[in-house]
């Protein structure tokens, strides 16, 4: 018998589940567009050229590719790969449409991405990104703009304890030529750093010496990092420290000078005192420049999001550089923390409708019908028992199961009188409404969370 279960690293979402998930996505969408960003939506795969060698090698792998069809499948080649992340196809679009972008062009785009990658807690190969991007400006003031814009989505959905880490591209490479890793390393270098929260610092000695880099030059690194990353360190002293290790190198100088200059611009947002500079952040994607960043929370192996400058990426299609900086949410990871932690409101378990309405027999399906037309009209979500019932047990058990609040009776004694019973599930107290003013009742009912006013 075939098997039922969706494919590994993929899920079904139940409506309880959809409802949480569009919970998280509505907050998300409200507070990017308060920010000024625009919708933007790109096809779910994208020729294979287009995302190959943007990604580095490690990220490479993981690109799912399609096989190309009919006549051409038995080559087992592929020339199309489903979308990796949202960054590449923006820029694709950015160089396809620049002439009628906005100099300036601000984007959210909400979507399913695909990767090839071992499934595990909060990691799946097919979830959703929540990006935002900013294009055409090299100012400070876009990062900044970025890193308040993801602190509203957080607080707004209720976390507290979140802390955002912030490095540079340009830092870290000062700081890796400071300790003796040459520059032919530095990529390798960097996919091993970016492990140090998940496989400590053990785990990320053990593998930079893997990758070729010299154990004194790798010790000297780790050593550094050891002194200045964790909860405790301050970002003044983490700068100074920085910059006293890179001094002399002009490119890794600049680098400490914007960090601290993102630090100072974040003072009057939703992101203010809670940036951590942390020179060991170092994310894996190989077309970063500038200034990167990440967000995390205590118990979470791995961050809610992260992202950062790019200024050379869309110049790949365009055939000049275009700056441009972005931000990631990751929609399964914070659905997974805000389960565990309970942080969704209580009203979310409430069903699809608002009220169900009940009749007792064949001659009250006219009635019921048009009950329920009245009420949609108004602005109630209704749903309608379908089959006639004389044990009233079977829709007040349906209506229970749906979660309703509100039910609506139609038995042959309501129709006589010209009124409906109306039922709170949730306090169990009835009364009989007159027809003419059922709508008004039920809708400040819902309105006010208290039937019968």
């Amino acid at each position: 018998m075939t098997s039922t279960q969706p494919a590994r690293g993929t899920r079904d979402f139940l409506p309880d589940e959809l409802r949480r998930r569009q919970y998280v996505i509505d907050v998300v969408r409200d507070v990017y567009r308060r920010y000024g960003f625009e919708p933007l939506e790109t096809p779910a795969f994208e020729n294979i050229d287009t995302l190959t060698g943007k990604y580095g090698d490690e990220g490479g792998k993981l690109i799912f590719k399609i096989l190309r069809r009919g006549e051409h499948e038995a080559s087992g080649t592929a020339d199309l790969a489903l979308r990796y992340d949202l960054t590449v196809p923006l820029a694709r679009v950015v160089a396809q449409y620049q002439s009628e972008l906005p100099k300036f062009f601000k984007r959210y785009q909400i979507q399913p991405v695909w990767r090839a990658d071992r499934p595990a807690r909060g990691r799946y190969r097919e979830f959703y990104q929540c990006d935002i991007d900013a294009i055409g400006s090299t100012s400070l003031v876009v990062e900044a703009d970025l890193l308040a814009a993801v602190s509203d989505v957080l607080l707004a959905l209720g976390f507290t304890d979140f802390a955002i880490r912030l490095n540079h591209r340009q830092a870290l490479a000062a700081m890796l030529e400071a300790v003796g890793i040459p520059a032919a390393l530095h990529g390798e270098a960097l996919v091993a750093l970016d492990k140090l929260d998940k496989i400590g610092i053990d785990g990320v000695s053990a593998e930079l010496r893997s990758r070729g880099v010299d154990e004194a030059a790798a010790s000297s690194a780790l050593a550094f990092l050891s002194g200045t990353t964790g909860p405790d360190a301050g970002a003044d002293a983490v700068l100074e420290q920085l910059r006293v290790l890179v001094e002399g190198r002009e490119a890794g100088i600049a680098a400490v000078a914007d960090l601290r200059t993102i630090v100072d611009l974040l003072a009057g947002t939703a992101a203010a005192g809670r940036v951590r500079i942390d020179p060991s952040l170092a994310r894996g994607l190989s077309y970063y420049t500038g200034a990167i960043m990440e967000v995390a929370v205590p118990d979470l192996a791995g961050s809610l999001g992260g992202g950062g400058r790019y200024d050379n990426l869309i110049g790949m299609f365009l055939g000049r550089d275009v700056p441009a900086c972005g931000f990631s949410l990751g929609l399964e990871r914070i659905i997974v923390v805000m389960t565990e932690r309970k942080m969704f409101p209580p009203d979310l378990a409430r069903g699809a409708a608002d009220v169900m309405i009940a009749f007792l027999d064949d001659a009250g399906r006219p009635a019921a019908l048009t009950l329920a037309a009245d009420l949609r009209r108004a602005g109630v979500a209704v749903d309608i028992y379908p089959e006639a019932s004389r044990k009233f047990d079977k829709p007040l058990k349906y209506a229970a199961s749906r979660h309703v609040r509100l039910l609506a009776i139609l038995g042959p004694d309501e129709l006589t009188r010209g009124d409906v019973a109306l039922k709170d599930l949730d306090t169990r107290a009835q009364q009989n409404v007159p027809r003419d003013r059922i709508v008004d009742v039920i809708a400040n009912a819902i309105e006010s969370g208290e039937a019968g006013k």
